[in-house]
Formats: structure tokens, C-alpha cells, sequence
């Protein structure tokens, strides 16, 4: 059950904020990983004897392997992606601790950015995305504004002379 939660949380596109720090999606699958390895390694031990026929519990132990080596995969890729990334808890927050999150990549001559929604709980789900001329970083430069309302939120990304940025406005909505 655990494999299938690492699974959903590595390969889903959503992010973790705790305390103000951001929890990469592959990061948490990561972890999970990590906690599924550590709960077999114990379950293992617990249990001297396996119940049932042997065949069963070999399919069942390579399709713990597959699931396991493709995550640790995923995981891993996903940690590359994200070298040259940046993540931003933008301020203020919004109403009912709605808050915005804007991740930031550049390579070569291209800029991309996506934001997200952040509710009370800290998880966050991807609601817009922007790219950027000549690897241009909007947030990090600053060139932003986000404004909220009674029950949700709008950024405003914008470029500077001959680094264009679009689309510019993104609503957030908790």
C-alpha cells in the first residue's frame, strides 16, 4: 500500500511546504521509499516464516522489486530535473492560509516557472505555468505582483525589456 502512495506522490506533480520550506513531489517519494524499504526490512524480520505458496509470494516480491526500482528511478530523474530549479513561498498569504508557491527553471536561453496553490494542510497542486525569454527568472527578479481577494488569489509575472514572460496572470484559488 505504501509502495502505491510513493508511487502517487513522486509521479504526481504535487509539492509539500513545511515550515516555510518546500518538499519537492520526487523528494517526498523519496522519502516514502525510504520508509517502505525500512517497514519490509521489519516486516521481514517479524515474520520468520512466509505464509502462503512460495510461487505467490515470489510474483509478489518482484512486483515489490519492478515497483521499487522504478520509483527509486523516478525519484532520482526527478532530482536531476531539478538542479538548476528554485522554489519561492511567495507572500502575503491569502485568506484561510491559502498561500502561493512559484518554482522557477532556466536552461540555455529558456525560463519556465509554474505556481502553485498551497493549502492548510501544506500541499500544494500545480495551477498555471509561465515561460520566459533568455532564462529569465521572474520571481527571482522580483517582477511580480500577487494580490488576493475575499476567496482567492492572482499572480502577475512579468519580464523585463526584451525578456518577455507569458501568459502573465495565474489564479490562485484554495
Amino acid at each position: 500500500m505504501l509502495a502505491a502512495v510513493v508511487v502517487a506522490a513522486g509521479w504526481s506533480g504535487l509539492l509539500l511546504v513545511v515550515g516555510g520550506r518546500v518538499v519537492p513531489g520526487w523528494a517526498l517519494g523519496g522519502v516514502l521509499l525510504v520508509a517502505s524499504w525500512t517497514l519490509a526490512l521489519f516486516r521481514r524480520r517479524v515474520r520468520a516464516s512466509a505464509s502462503g505458496p512460495a510461487a505467490r509470494a515470489h510474483r509478489s516480491r518482484w512486483a515489490l522489486t519492478l515497483l521499487t526500482v522504478l520509483t527509486a528511478a523516478g525519484s532520482a530523474l526527478g532530482g536531476l530535473n531539478d538542479l538548476s530549479t528554485t522554489y519561492h513561498v511567495l507572500t502575503p498569504d491569502g485568506p484561510g492560509g491559502c498561500r502561493a508557491v512559484a518554482r522557477e527553471t532556466a536552461f540555455l536561453f529558456a525560463g519556465s516557472g509554474a505556481v502553485y496553490e498551497v493549502g492548510r494542510v501544506g500541499i500544494g497542486r500545480r495551477v498555471g505555468s509561465w515561460t520566459a525569454d533568455d532564462g529569465y527568472r521572474p520571481i527571482a527578479a522580483g517582477t511580480y505582483e500577487l494580490t488576493w481577494g475575499a476567496d482567492s488569489g492572482v499572480l502577475n509575472v512579468s519580464g523585463r525589456s526584451g525578456d518577455p514572460v507569458w501568459p502573465a496572470l495565474h489564479k490562485i484559488g484554495c
